[in-house]
């Protein structure tokens, strides 16, 4: 199915659905958009009706210059599930989108039916003016896109993938990866419509309005929880916190570092659908 928008309350949603059955939903992340699961969204639909959508001020979505907070993640996803009619589905989040899930989970539990969070935490931990230091950061790499979109795609490949899977990549642009993507993929991806400096500012204050530390133990759903062994973005001892929290979950640790869904899409793959498909 083409992408198509579905009108919220003052916004547009871009949208992509694929396959048949149980409805699967996947939240990107900050500074992100849907295409960040290039690696599951295939893979998934083969068994499951896998529904991917770019945030408010990503992708091809409406980007309103103000900033944003968490209940409006929150409530963007229970209005597109009311749009889609879809009553209950399966929900997995990454990263900022685990953050939204996590939330999602605590306020609207009868719209949910598995959780699923990958390289995400119950609380975001640094101050603001290191935000505004990885803020700043981005709107550089930004600027680089539009003279040199290879350079920029490895300078922020750089605390994503491991070095291995980065020099594979450069050595390799063309080389289908996983059967999924090639590095150009990917550099495309990051190169076409890029968050930009304001969209950076209005999603950051989400970030820090993020904590369900006391809230976590209300979820009842069950729960997978994936986290990457040497992540500096979001630590692997922040996913056990998550673990700890919420009664019915399962935790695993991979290895590897942020980027895991792409790096590492096979193993990731076969732990979320073996953990959907279990009764």
């Amino acid at each position: 199915m083409p992408e198509f928008f579905v009108e919220l309350e003052g916004i547009e949603l871009c949208c992509e659905v694929s396959g048949q059955g149980k409805p699967l939903v996947l939240v990107h992340g900050f500074g992100s958009k849907k295409e960040v699961f290039i690696g599951q969204f295939k893979v998934f639909s083969e068994k499951y009706k896998v529904i991917r959508f770019d945030n408010r001020g990503s992708g091809k979505s409406t980007r309103p210059d103000y900033n944003y907070s968490m209940d409006m993640y929150v409530e963007d996803l229970k209005q597109l599930l009311d749009r889609l009619e879809i009553k209950k589905a399966h929900i997995l989040g990454y990263s900022l989108g685990g953050m939204i899930v996590q939330n999602f989970a605590i306020k609207y539990p009868e719209r949910l039916d598995k959780l699923i969070l990958i390289n995400t935490v119950p609380k975001v931990e640094f101050p603001e003016e290191q935000l505004q230091d990885y803020i700043k950061g981005k709107i550089a790499n930004y600027e680089l896109k539009s003279k040199d979109p290879v350079s920029a795609f490895y300078e922020g490949a750089e605390g994503g993938y491991t070095p291995e899977f980065i020099n594979y990549m450069k050595q390799n642009p063309k080389t289908l990866i996983h059967d999924l993507f090639t590095a150009e993929d990917l550099i495309r991806d990051a190169t076409e419509l890029p968050t930009r400096p304001q969209d950076y500012y209005n999603q950051a204050p989400t970030l820090l309005q993020h904590d369900v530390l006391d809230n976590l133990a209300q979820i009842q759903n069950e729960t997978l929880i994936i986290c990457a062994s040497k992540d500096p973005i979001t630590p692997k001892e922040q996913c056990k916190i998550i673990h700890e929290k919420i009664n019915k979950s399962k935790f695993v640790e991979i290895d590897g570092m942020h980027s895991t869904p792409k790096e590492k899409a096979p193993e990731i793959n076969k732990i979320v659908l073996e953990f959907l498909e279990k009764n």
